[in-house]
C-alpha cells in the first residue's frame, strides 16, 4: 500500500464540513470513523460482546456488512479484498472465540503484509482479569502477530485509536492492526469529532529513499553484466504505480525479472525477459539465473527461505541490492551489498530517472541471455500426458486459455493445485493474484474469493482449489449465496493432500500416513445444496465444455475436476537443498542436473 494512500484515507474533511464535537456511544463513534475513512465494506460475526456495535450499524447504511460464517473466514475475505483493491480489510468479530477464531487469518495479513483492521469484542472492563464468559486476553493473544493492537478503555480515546489503526496498518509495510474494545465502551458515550491527520511521534515510516544509496545503486546497475530483477509483493503493495515503474525499469536496462510467489502479476508474464516464479516451485531459469547473476537487485521482497533454498549456497558471487519500506527485513536472511529503504516504487521511479539523466543506454547482454535461454530450453514445467486421467497441470492451462482477454481474479487454497496455479496459470497485471505466501494456510481461497468479488464486482472471481483444502472453509459456500455472489470454484481433485502425499513420497519413502482424503463428499451434491450450480470433471473429453459452462453461467459455481491421483509439483528444491539442486519430472528427464545442464553453468 502507497504511503500517499495511507495519507489520503487519513485526511480530515475541510474545518467547515467537520463534525460537532457532540455526544456518541463508543459504538456510534467507531461507526462514524468507519465512514470518515471511507470503509464500504465490514466482514464479520454478531456475537454478545459486539452487539451495541451491530446496533449501530444497522443505522449506518454506507457501511455494508458481510455476514461470514466463521471468523477466520470474515479475516480471509477481508484479506481477499484488500489485495484486488488496495483498500485496507475491515473485519468485525466477538470476544473470547471470535477474536482466538481470527488469530489465523490475522497473521497471514502479517506475513503477507496485507493491510487489514480487525475489531474485536470484550467483556466490560471491570470483568477483564477475572475469567468471564467469553473473555480471552486478545492483546496478549495477538501481540506478535499484528502490527500494532489496542484495546480501548474509554470511548474518547476511540476515535484517534481507530484512524491511527488505519494509518499503521496501511503505511509502511502493510499489516493487521486490532483494536479491542470492551462492551462497556462501546455503550458509554463522548464527545466526537473528526481526529487531525495522524502525526505519529515514533511511528515514521521512511517513504522516500536515500538520494546517495540510490545513486549508489543505479551506479552498480549500469556496472553489471549479468544483472536480474527479483521482485516481490512489496511491488504490487506500493500500488499500480510501482507495477509500471518496475516495467521501465525492465524494459530500460534489458535485465531479466523474477518474482516470489507474491509477486506475481507485477510484471507481464507475455513478456520474453519474464523468467518465472523463483524459489522451492520455481522455474530452472530463475533459480540459476539468480545463482549466475553477478547482481541481484531486489525490489520487494525479503529473501525468504522457499526463494534462498541453503543460505550458504544462495547466490554466492552475486552483489546484492534491496529496496524494501521494511527495515527490519534488511539483512535478516541474508546479506546484503546495499539496502535503499523506502517505497520500492518511489525508488524505481528515482532510479529511472537518475538513469535518464545519465544517459543511460541498454546494455547488451547477449552473453548473459544466451545462458539463460540454454537453462530455459529445459523447459522445467513441461509434462506428460497420457492415459485418461487429466494431468492437473493441463487443467490449469486449459483454464488459463478459457478465460484470457477476461478479467480475472485467482483465488488459491493451499498446497499442490497452489504451486500448478503460479506455474500455469500467467498473469500481466498486478492484484489479480490472491494466495497465502507466508503461513500457507489452508481455506483461504474461497472466503478470498468473496472478499475479491464484493470489492470487484464485475470480475471473473475464481478460486482454484484443492480437494481437501476447499473443506477447511467450505461453509462459505452459504456467504456466496446469501449476497448472490458469482463465485466460481475449480477443484483439482486427487484425493489427497496432494503436497503432504508428495513430501511423503520423496522424501519419507512412499509412506503415505493421513495424506489419503478418504470419505470426500459428493462436491457437486454439495455445492447444490448450498445453491450453487455443480458440474462435474471426469475425463479429457470433459474438460473443456465444463470450463466453458463454468465460466458462462450466472451465479456461484463449483466444478469438481478429477485429475491424476499421483502426479507430483515439479521443479522442487528438497528442504534444506541448494537453490540449484533442482528435482525435475522424472518423467521428463533423469532427475536433478545432467551433464548437458552443467555445462550451461
Amino acid at each position: 500500500m502507497a504511503d500517499t494512500q495511507a495519507v489520503a484515507a487519513s485526511q480530515p474533511a475541510a474545518p467547515a464540513a467537520r463534525s460537532k464535537a457532540r455526544e456518541r456511544s463508543g459504538a456510534d463513534i467507531l461507526c462514524e470513523c468507519l465512514v470518515d475513512l471511507g470503509v464500504e465494506v465490514v466482514f464479520g460475526y454478531p456475537g454478545g460482546a459486539v452487539l451495541p456495535i451491530y446496533d449501530a450499524l444497522y443505522a449506518h447504511p454506507k457501511i455494508k456488512h458481510i455476514l461470514v460464517r466463521h471468523e477466520q473466514a470474515a479475516t480471509h475475505a477481508a484479506e481477499g479484498y484488500a489485495r484486488s483493491t488496495g483498500k485496507p480489510g475491515v473485519v468485525l468479530v466477538t470476544s473470547g472465540p471470535g477474536a482466538t477464531n481470527a488469530i489465523t487469518g490475522i497473521t497471514d495479513a502479517l506475513m503477507d503484509s496485507i493491510p487489514m483492521i480487525v475489531i474485536t469484542g470484550q467483556v466490560a472492563t471491570h470483568l477483564i482479569g477475572t475469567d468471564a464468559f467469553q473473555e480471552a486476553d486478545t492483546v496478549g493473544l495477538t501481540r506478535h502477530c499484528t502490527k500494532h493492537n489496542y484495546l480501548v478503555k474509554t470511548p474518547g480515546r476511540l476515535a484517534h485509536v481507530i484512524h491511527e489503526a488505519f494509518h499503521i496498518a496501511t503505511s509502511g509495510r502493510p499489516g493487521p492492526v486490532v483494536i479491542d474494545i470492551p462492551k462497556d465502551v462501546q455503550v458509554a458515550t463522548a464527545p466526537y469529532s473528526r481526529p487531525d491527520p495522524i502525526d505519529h511521534p515514533s511511528y515514521r515510516p521512511a517513504f522516500h529513499g536515500d538520494p546517495r544509496l540510490i545513486e549508489s545503486a543505479v551506479e552498480m546497475l549500469m556496472a553489471a553484466e549479468r544483472p536480474i530483477l527479483y521482485t516481490g509483493g512489496g511491488v504490487i503493495n506500493s500500488g499500480p504505480e510501482a507495477a509500471a515503474h518496475l516495467r521501465a525499469l525492465a524494459a530500460m536496462t534489458g535485465a531479466p525479472v523474477t518474482s516470489t510467489l507474491m509477486g506475481l502479476g507485477a510484471f507481464p508474464a507475455s513478456s520474453p525477459q519474464w523468467l518465472g516464479m523463483l524459489g522451492m516451485h520455481g522455474t530452472y531459469e530463475a533459480n540459476f539465473a539468480m545463482n549466475k547473476a553477478d547482481l541481484i537487485l531486489c525490489l520487494g521482497a525479503r529473501f525468504d527461505d522457499r526463494v534462498t533454498g541453503r543460505l550458504d549456497a544462495f547466490s554466492p558471487n552475486s552483489k546484492k541490492i534491496h529496496v524494501d519500506i521494511d527495515r527490519s527485513s534488511v539483512n535478516k536472511n541474508v546479506l546484503v551489498d546495499l539496502a535503499v529503504i523506502g517505497d520500492v516504487g518511489s525508488v524505481m521511479a528515482d532510479m529511472i530517472a537518475l538513469l535518464e539523466k545519465r544517459g543511460y543506454t541498454r546494455p547488451d547482454f547477449a552473453e548473459w541471455w544466451a545462458r539463460i535461454e540454454g537453462w530455459r530450453a529445459r523447459r522445467s514445467l513441461d509434462y506428460v500426458e497420457g492415459g485418461e486421467e487429466i494431468m492437473p497441470q493441463r487443467a490449469i492451462a486449459d483454464l488459463f486459455a478459457a478465460t484470457r482477454g477476461k478479467d480475472v481474479i485467482i483465488t488459491t487454497e493451499v498446497g499442490q493445485h497452489q504451486m500448478w496455479a503460479a506455474q500455469h496459470f500467467h498473469f500481466d497485471d498486478p492484484n489479480k493474484w490472491l494466495t497465502s505466501g507466508g503461513l500457507g494456510t489452508m481455506g483461504y481461497g474461497l472466503p478470498a474469493a468473496i472478499g475479491a468479488q464484493l470489492g470487484n464486482p464485475d470480475a471473473l472471481v475464481i478460486d482454484i482449489a484443492g480437494d481437501a483444502s476447499i473443506q477447511m472453509n467450505i461453509q462459505e459456500l452459504g456467504t456466496a449465496t446469501q449476497y448472490r455472489l458469482p463465485v466460481k470454484i475449480f477443484i483439482l481433485n486427487n484425493e489427497y493432500m496432494g503436497m503432504v502425499r508428495q513430501w511423503q513420497e520423496l522424501t519419507y519413502e512412499s509412506r503415505y500416513s493421513e495424506s489419503y482424503s478418504d470419505s470426500l463428499p459428493d462436491f457437486v451434491k454439495l455445492a447444490e445444496a448450498y445453491g450453487w450450480t455443480g458440474i462435474r470433471i471426469d475425463g479429457h473429453d470433459d474438460l473443456a465444455a465444463g470450463i466453458q459452462r463454468m465460466i458462462d453461467t450466472p451465479g456461484p459455481v463449483l466444478v469438481d475436476c478429477r485429475v491424476a491421483k499421483l502426479s507430483n509439483c515439479f521443479p522442487m528444491i528438497p528442504s534444506g537443498a541448494a537453490h540449484t539442486d533442482m528435482l525435475l519430472d522424472p518423467s521428463m528427464v533423469s532427475g536433478t542436473m545432467d551433464d548437458e545442464a552443467k555445462a550451461l553453468v
